[in-house]
């Protein structure tokens, strides 16, 4: 399948690479999803150079966060570069967007007068290379996310099957009723078919045989391990296929942080020839 029509901006800023730090790129487009200006942090990995089509993995934050919070809580640029420079993954670049700010978290969902699902699916892989020689649009495709970023990875991997080589998600609702009470605002002006609002039910919708490679995990002490658990029962009852695990932690970073190796591994064997 063609990729789509990469988006233009009207306006792109892009950090000095000898000023950001550890592979770090700081970019600020405007956005016609959004119609307003928004910002992701890019890690490319010193083995970028003479690569022309590298892959790209989106990687989503939670409430409250932005575009940020990968790099500066969860260390996910060290990460990756560890693991790149071991062997054990091929190099890659983390695309780390803000989820569009609005108000605690805009469930990268479509609301009624800005579309945060067009701002993930199509603009920042754009914004990436843009900003970036060795990606381009035919740079293989993968989404992660923890929480709010996990709804919407799993969620996205199931309304744009064909984008994504694999999708993932750490810690993740499952269900938007998650998301509304952790956030202040009214969430009327959220789209409210069924694919907006559950995970099993945007996977379910795609259908097993077009889905990409999904994997996600869930610590024994979250509070979501309930309903990560009902979703892996309710993949496994409708045949989707998944991987599911469980390890000892909370819902924090350090939860967070350890098991974005599990996901970056899991995203180098769709990638790796």
């Amino acid at each position: 399948m063609s990729p789509p029509a990469a988006p233009t901006f009207r306006t792109i800023e892009i950090s000095d690479p000898a000023l950001a730090p550890e592979g770090l790129v700081f970019v600020t487009v405007k956005s016609a999803a959004l119609q307003q200006r928004a910002d992701l942090t890019l890690f490319v990995p010193r083995q970028a150079q003479g690569h022309q089509h590298l892959p790209i993995v989106l990687l989503l934050h939670g409430v409250y966060g932005s575009h940020w919070a990968w790099a500066f809580k969860g260390g996910a640029h060290r990460t990756a570069q560890r693991l790149i420079d071991a062997g054990e993954i091929p190099p890659l670049v983390l695309a780390m967007p803000s989820d569009g700010l609005w108000g605690d978290g805009s469930g990268y969902v479509r609301h009624a007068a800005q579309d945060f699902e067009r701002w993930i699916v199509d603009e920042v892989p754009a914004a990436a290379c843009a900003a970036v020689a060795a990606c381009s649009a035919h740079s293989p495709l993968a989404i992660a996310g923890l929480s709010m970023g996990g709804f919407a990875a799993l969620r996205l991997a199931g309304r744009y099957p064909q984008r994504f080589v694999a999708a993932a998600g750490h810690s993740s609702a499952t269900e938007a009723a998650h998301l509304h009470a952790l956030i202040e605002e009214p969430c009327d002006a959220w789209a409210h078919s069924p694919a907006d609002a559950s995970v099993l039910e945007a996977l379910r919708g795609a259908g097993a045989a077009s889905l990409p490679p999904l994997r996600f995990d869930c610590g024994t002490e979250d509070t979501l391990l309930p309903a990560n658990r009902a979703l892996h029962q309710g993949l496994e009852a409708l045949g989707i296929a998944h991987e599911y695990a469980e390890h000892p932690g909370g819902h924090d970073w350090a939860y967070w942080a350890q098991h974005l190796e599990d996901t970056l591994r899991f995203v180098a064997r769709e990638i790796t020839p």
